[in-house]
């Protein structure tokens, strides 16, 4: 799924090029590049589908040239999550029904692959033998309230794989005193928005759950793989109700799963967490910009052009980014208001800024 506009880091994260096709880790390689080569270690390359919105459709041309044009799906809206997984899972069950389904964001890191195949591979095996939905669950190391959560039942279900348990609760997004509880329960993972399902079985639980949306993109499979393809999908994005998988389904189901991992996984999803990530000074600070000088600085993340001296003095806790002509200046603790901020932006300065 590589069709996120990713607001929360602006300025370097722009409509008109979102952070999955950036290198914003200054890796070599951008986040959908490295999601492309992690599951060339799961499955073929003709195997592997990008869900994108058809305004982004040269950047995974460009990004991913070993893939076909019918291997890039077009989105012509932003529907949330369950109207591109059913668009992507009706399409595959034209090729082959007897599939195994792996949906993934295209703008996470993850850090130990060799796990994540690992992980990947056992909830594969599982799909395989049971009518169940799988989902990988990362153990919490800090009350965060940005993620969504999953309570599991401490039971052995899985005769080859001890870390994969029954699916008690999801929760959204939780405040920090429930979020403290979760973490003190033990019982508890970090959603990562990562699902392992056979086509039967998502099939099933779409009809049970969501049956509107299945039904939208079902009846498109005299289309798929046509010339009609295009204009059917314009249509059935403006009739699609805009929900999220998680939502309109994992939370009903009661054959859901859940594989316990380490793999070194973070969603990217705000600079705080990117800052986690990065490389640090001994002053704590992660500096990205050839001609930054810094005086009493601590804990801080800056990312500066390299043609531009930047000089800071006395910022602790504070994001400082500069791209194309914009700055963003922010503390660490109030970054969430980023989002808030682009919104205005749109609203007093006009879409050129975002």
């Amino acid at each position: 799924m590589a069709g996120g506009v990713g607001s929360r880091f602006w300025p370097m994260s722009r409509t008109n090029k979102p952070k999955q096709f950036l290198d914003i880790l200054g890796t070599g390689e951008t986040l959908l590049q490295a999601t492309y080569r992690r599951f060339l270690k799961i499955c073929p390359k003709e195997n592997i589908v990008v869900v994108t919105n058809e305004a982004y459709k040269s950047h995974v041309e460009k990004q991913l040239p070993d893939i076909s044009g019918q291997q890039i799906l077009l989105e012509s809206a932003r529907k949330n999550t369950a109207p591109c997984i059913s668009y992507a899972v009706n399409k595959i069950g034209k090729i082959n029904q007897d599939a195994t389904i792996i949906v993934t964001p295209a703008d996470h890191l993850i850090t130990r692959e060799d796990d994540f195949v690992t992980a990947i591979n056992s909830c594969v095996r599982k799909a395989r033998l049971k009518d169940c939905l799988l989902t990988i669950g990362i153990k919490p190391s800090r009350p965060d309230t940005g993620y969504g959560y999953i309570q599991y039942l401490d039971d052995n279900v899985c005769e080859f794989d001890n870390k994969i348990k029954p699916v008690k609760t999801f929760t959204e997004k939780p405040n920090l005193e429930l979020a403290k509880s979760f973490l003190e329960s033990g019982d508890f993972l970090w959603n990562a928005g990562i699902f392992v399902f056979s086509y039967s079985s998502i099939k099933k639980a779409f009809k049970q759950h969501l049956p509107e949306v299945d039904n939208i993109f079902e009846d498109g499979k005299d289309k798929y793989f046509t010339d009609q393809e295009e204009d059917f999908i314009k249509n059935a994005y403006l009739i699609s109700p805009n929900i999220s998988i998680d939502y309109g389904l994992m939370e009903k189901a009661s054959n859901v799963y859940v594989r316990a991992s380490v793999i070194g996984w973070s969603d990217l999803g705000t600079w705080g967490s990117m800052f986690e990530q990065m490389t640090k000074n001994a002053e704590k600070n992660s500096i990205s910009g050839k001609n930054v000088m810094l005086y009493n600085t601590k804990n801080s993340l800056v990312k500066t052009p390299n043609e531009k001296l930047v000089v800071i003095e006395g910022l602790e806790n504070y994001i400082v980014v500069e791209n194309d002509g914009m700055l963003l200046i922010c503390s660490m603790e109030n970054e969430q208001l980023i989002k808030t901020m682009v919104n205005d932006i749109q609203a007093q300065k006009g879409e050129k800024y975002i």
